[in-house]
This record gives structure tokens, sequence and C-alpha cells, in this order.
């Protein structure tokens, strides 16, 4: 089991099963969200237990994003019509034994950055 939680604590979350599809987000939102790149991974809803209680903001028509509204820490991307759900890689108590598969949103990168290691790169997700 994975566990992490927000930068003050308020908002943690369990992860049982395998986690999937460890990735970097180069979108513009998680670029304007994160400040950076957003790293993530994720499991069926199932497989997640979140304990305190994010904000979720709606982010587009198709997912929204979880947050601690207290200390600021992004936690979770989920899309509307899927099972699954993403949490951030950067929240994870270490060690967690994943392993980056690849960059998505590559189109969307910054252009004050290069993105400079072997993995994949998606133009989209």
């Amino acid at each position: 089991m994975l566990t992490g939680r927000c930068l003050c604590g308020d908002v943690g979350f369990e992860v049982r099963g395998t986690p999937r599809g460890a990735s970097v987000c180069h979108c513009g939102q998680c670029r304007t969200q994160s400040g950076h790149v957003w790293a993530s991974a994720h499991v069926p809803e199932a497989d997640l237990t979140i304990t305190g209680s994010p904000s979720w903001y709606a982010a587009s028509e198709s997912a929204k994003r979880g947050f601690c509204a207290r200390c600021g820490s992004f936690l979770f991307w989920k899309a509307h019509d899927e099972d699954t759900i993403s949490f951030a890689l950067g929240a994870l108590d270490a060690p967690t034994g994943l392993t980056l598969e690849r960059h998505i949103f590559c189109d969307d990168k910054g252009d004050y950055y290069e993105i400079e290691d072997d993995l994949p790169q998606l133009a989209r997700s």
C-alpha cells in the first residue's frame, strides 16, 4: 500500500492495488496549478481512500481537480466519465517503488524547459 498527504497533513490518501500510467503532464492547466509540471499515476477509484476533506475544482466540463484548501497542495485529478482517479506522485511517502512511464501533453509544454530524458513523449495523452 502507498500513502501520501498534502503539505499540511489535512488531506491524506492510501493507494491499494497497482498504480498505472505514471506520467508527467505538461498541459497548461497542470503547469498553472502546480507551478511547473505534474507527475501522477492512476488507480480505480475503489483503490484510493482519501482522508480529510479535499476541495474540488471543476477544471473543465470533463474533469475536476482535488486539492487541500488549507495549504493548496494539488493532489487529485478525476475525469467525470472514468472510474479511475489520478494522484500526485510528489505527495507520496517514500519509498514508492514507482517509475515514470511517459510524458503527456507535450505539445502544451512551457517554452522555458526541454524534456531531456528518454521516456516516450505523447503530444496529447
